[in-house]
């Protein structure tokens, strides 16, 4: 069964089919995709669902470069959309980056409204960074490298300001509530030490999932420990189609100081010439690609990667390019360098590749829907067709941004406008709640994100993608009344079983017994929870069946 092939409808998800149920607008989760699509919704009733104080626990917090449009002279949103398409290795939808980089300089222009302090110099002008794989500079920066906290701090400020956006701190989302094939709902729970029934339920007219990624299910991420992938999980098990699970990005330079989540010394350093060496002080890159450390993030990696492998250390040389300079103009990274008691002026920057980032998701057209009626996705948990195999250097926080207003423009279509007070707050509801993490579920967590990044991370193969599809199994069926495991193992198979499938390498996927890239496989996969099942279901009669009799 090749996933990959199955054709399903995603670029014009049906959407609501009746009358929408009561409730807010639920958002699950409070980065800057939730955020931004809440305060897009304005004056429309949305509870923002946080599992930690706005703020903490979202990986658009940690984002260090900034956000990419074509603002600059001599730019174009056509440069910009050829850059996407080109990066994204053969299976970008060329219309959803062409839409993206239209409507990019508008979103940068509605975060200024909001307070947003982008860099500009003496003349009013942004000042502009080029990242790897750009023909132009066109990412958009705040103070250099703190474009991410800049941006959330200007949008929680908006929200808190926001009388139409309520925001329940500390509850995670574990399950979406599925009538009659629509979204209806989510059930809510509030970890506890005791896990003493605090599960609740929020009803809700629409639900916008607005997690993130899939960090956490590997050893060595620059994710924080919420990006755990359960909204992957959760539309799965509702019945949405996943879309490109495969694809993911592992960023090449994340600081190697022994430090979860691993610190990023961010991409804008190579655009300012800093040079990747190996501890016998060669530098690689230019051997491998002729533009050496600006080259797409799948191909640094992999290079990174190897020089690993074959036992060299590898650093990031900031010395000649910015030197003294450093503090001054990439202060996140120089805070992270210190605290690891390296000086970036003078000292070289040990680096490793890390998972940063997920292109798959749960697959949306154009308005953000799903294929379930009364879901949205919105941000890393969606899959919208922008990055294909491998995502183009701060393009992310723009999509979230695009496909924010889109979704809040669709939802603001379909609901009653006469609505301006909140439903109650979320009522309990019958269950045994869920304790905080337990020394057994640590152990657990650990053993997953071990087995992912041994045979899911940078270089895949058959036999180990294989093997960790059984691993992954047996961890979840042994953890199957434990719904934050499950669902994180389910996202890990996921991703898992899409790789064993795409018998290719192809961006941020890469087969060692598939090294090359196959023309015939240039498409984008779809699949399901039920593929998933047929895949368990052929496995387990392959290793049921008898040995053949030898042949006499």
């Amino acid at each position: 069964m090749a996933a990959h092939k199955k054709r399903y409808p995603v670029t014009d998800f049906n959407g609501f089919t009746g009358k929408p149920g009561p409730g807010d607008v639920a958002i699950i989760g409070a980065g800057l995709a939730g955020l931004f699509t809440a305060l897009k919704l304005a004056p429309l009733p949305v509870t923002v669902i946080a599992a930690a104080p706005l703020g903490e626990g979202a990986s658009s917090m940690w984002a260090q470069g900034g956000i990419a449009a074509a603002v600059g002279e001599g730019d174009s949103t056509a440069k910009h959309a050829a850059d996407t398409i080109e990066a994204g290795a053969g299976i970008v939808d060329p219309d959803v980056a062409r839409l993206v980089a239209e409507e990019g300089p508008d979103r940068i222009r509605d975060l200024l409204g909001y307070g947003v302090p982008f860099d500009r110099d003496l003349e009013g002008h942004y000042v502009l960074s080029k990242e790897a794989a750009h023909s132009e500079k066109r990412v958009v920066r705040v103070s250099g490298d703190k474009a991410g906290a800049a941006i959330m701090q200007a949008l929680i400020a908006a929200v808190r300001a926001t009388p139409s956006i309520r925001v329940l701190e500390g509850y995670e989302a574990d399950d979406l509530i599925v009538t009659d094939g629509r979204i209806e709902g989510v059930r809510l729970i509030r970890p506890t030490a005791l896990g003493n029934g605090r599960y609740a339920f929020v009803p809700a007219s629409a639900v916008v999932l607005a997690t993130g990624g899939v960090g956490a299910l590997f050893a060595l991420t620059t994710n924080p420990s919420y990006a755990k992938g359960e909204a992957l999980a959760m539309a799965a098990r509702a019945g949405a189609v996943i879309a490109d699970p495969e694809f993911v990005q592992f960023h090449p330079t994340a600081i190697d100081a022994g430090i979860d989540p691993a610190p990023l010394a961010t991409e804008a350093l190579r655009g300012e010439g800093a040079t990747l060496v190996n501890s016998d002080g060669e530098r690689f890159m230019l051997a491998i690609d002729p533009r050496g450390e600006l080259a797409p993030r799948d191909v640094v990696a992999r290079g990174v990667y190897n020089e690993l492998a074959a036992g060299r250390r590898v650093y990031l040389d900031c010395r000649a390019a910015i030197g003294t300079h450093f503090e001054k103009e990439f202060p996140t990274v120089w805070g992270h360098c210190q605290r690891a008691g390296i000086d970036p002026s003078k000292d070289l920057i040990p680096v490793a590749p890390a998972e940063h980032y997920h292109m798959g998701g749960i697959a949306t057209d154009v308005r953000g829907r799903t294929s379930l009626a009364g879901l949205w996705a919105v941000g890393e948990v969606a899959s919208t067709g922008l990055h294909g195999a491998n995502r183009l250097a701060s393009n992310s926080l723009l999509e979230a941004v695009v496909f924010g207003a889109r979704v809040a423009n669709d939802i603001r279509k379909l609901l009653p406008h006469d609505r301006v007070g909140h439903f109650v707050v979320p009522h309990r509801i019958p269950g045994s709640g869920r304790a905080a993490d337990t020394a057994s579920r640590k152990e657990a967590m650990q053993t997953l994100r071990n087995i992912m990044t041994t045979h899911v991370g940078v270089q895949r193969s058959s036999r180990g993608l294989k093997k960790a599809l059984t691993e992954l199994k047996a961890l979840e069926t042994s953890n199957a009344n434990d719904r934050v495991l499950s669902n994180m193992l389910l996202a890990a198979r996921l991703i898992t079983a899409a790789a064993l499938l795409r018998k290719e390498s192809r961006g941020g996927h890469y087969r060692v017994d598939y090294p090359q890239t196959n023309p015939a496989l240039a498409q984008r996969t779809f699949i399901t929870l039920a593929d998933l099942d047929a895949m368990d279901d052929a496995a387990k009669q392959r290793s049921e069946a008898p040995p053949l009799a030898a042949c006499s």
